[in-house]
């Protein structure tokens, strides 16, 4: 008889699949973080937020609203759907918001590419049920995601903002091809491993940390997939495009917190352009300060960021109604 399933399915059970073989190696956090108090305070490490004190899990439900939105555009461009409903709806059972755009990219013409994008995917859709695991009834549902590639998307805006919309239709669509597909990732990927980072020293419970620490490792995984990728290549247009995006979180975001306070300028973010030539030339595939570390971002810079604007805000850009939870502003 042949066989029925959908290549839908197909690429459910591939999820799944790797998501078991990681069971074993979660357990101990899920199991931890499922017993562990969620009471521990912290202030915001920006001063100007030093007044706002809320709790571990308003962190990892914090966490849970980026988690959403990467696994649903990465979902989405590898198999043309997104999370199920189960995994959307609120620990206490509220269903979740909805998702505007989101379209199959067609891989076919870069197969490498579609293969890191499987992987991440399946490891975005582990990072969501792993964290409504952890918070149980206190997991926030998914609020309404905009992931579209169209001219009034917020694709399309974060490219106008950089400078890197496509001169002809004036439009960024990051379903178009492979390469577009890993522009997109771009823009999401660094943000990810600064907004983790960021959250690490706000954590008051070790479990927490060490969770947080592991989701951490995986998300510069990621960027440093995309960022390797798209500086082999070769291709000068795709370097200038990674400097202008990341000149224009630096223009949303401002300084990261730990510079200001230590006078380094605000310009942190960076793309992939080399330095040197020749013997000499090195490559930046890995966006680090002086002493070799990444740098931090505060939950209100990260809002700043997929908001897509530099200032007070509560919503906009990739959320259009705002993230769920109780660090929505971005003050």
């Amino acid at each position: 008889m042949q066989d029925a399933r959908t290549e839908q399915d197909l690429l459910i059970e591939t999820f799944d699949g790797r998501a078991r073989r990681r069971e074993n190696r979660r357990a101990f956090f899920t199991a931890a973080l499922g017993v562990a108090a969620v009471g521990g305070a912290f202030a915001y490490a920006d001063p100007a937020l030093a007044q706002s004190s809320v709790t571990d899990s308003d962190v990892l439900n914090f966490a849970l609203n980026l988690e959403y939105l990467e696994a649903q555009f990465y979902l989405y461009a590898v198999g043309g759907t997104g999370l199920t409903s189960d995994l959307t709806a609120s620990g206490g059972g509220t269903a979740g918001g909805t998702v505007t755009g989101g379209a199959a990219v067609n891989f076919t013409t870069d197969p490498l590419v579609g293969a890191y994008a499987r992987e991440i995917a399946a490891d975005e859709l582990a990072h969501v049920k792993f964290l409504r695991t952890a918070l149980g009834t206190a997991a926030v549902a998914m609020p309404n995601i905009n992931i579209s590639g169209d001219a009034t998307g917020p694709f399309t805006a974060a490219a106008r903002a950089a400078g890197v919309v496509d001169s002809t239709s004036g439009v960024f669509n990051p379903y178009a091809s492979p390469t577009d597909f890993l522009l997109g990732a771009f823009i999401f990927e660094d943000v990810g491993v600064t907004a983790y980072k960021g959250a690490a020293p706000l954590l008051s419970n070790k479990t927490f940390l060490e969770a947080a620490a592991g989701i951490l490792a995986v998300e510069a995984y990621h960027a440093a997939i995309v960022r390797t990728t798209l500086y082999s290549k070769g291709v000068q247009a795709l370097v200038d495009a990674t400097e202008k995006i990341a000149a224009a979180r630096d223009s949303l975001d401002g300084a990261p917190t730990e510079d200001k306070v230590r006078g380094i300028a605000p310009n942190d973010d960076q793309g992939i352009a080399a330095s040197g030539s020749g013997d000499t030339l090195t490559a930046n595939l890995s966006p680090l300060n002086s002493n070799g570390l990444a740098f931090s971002r505060t939950p209100g810079q990260v809002l700043n960021i997929v908001y897509l604007n530099p200032g007070t805000a509560t919503m906009g850009g990739f959320f259009p109604n705002g993230v769920n939870g109780n660090i929505k502003s971005t003050t």
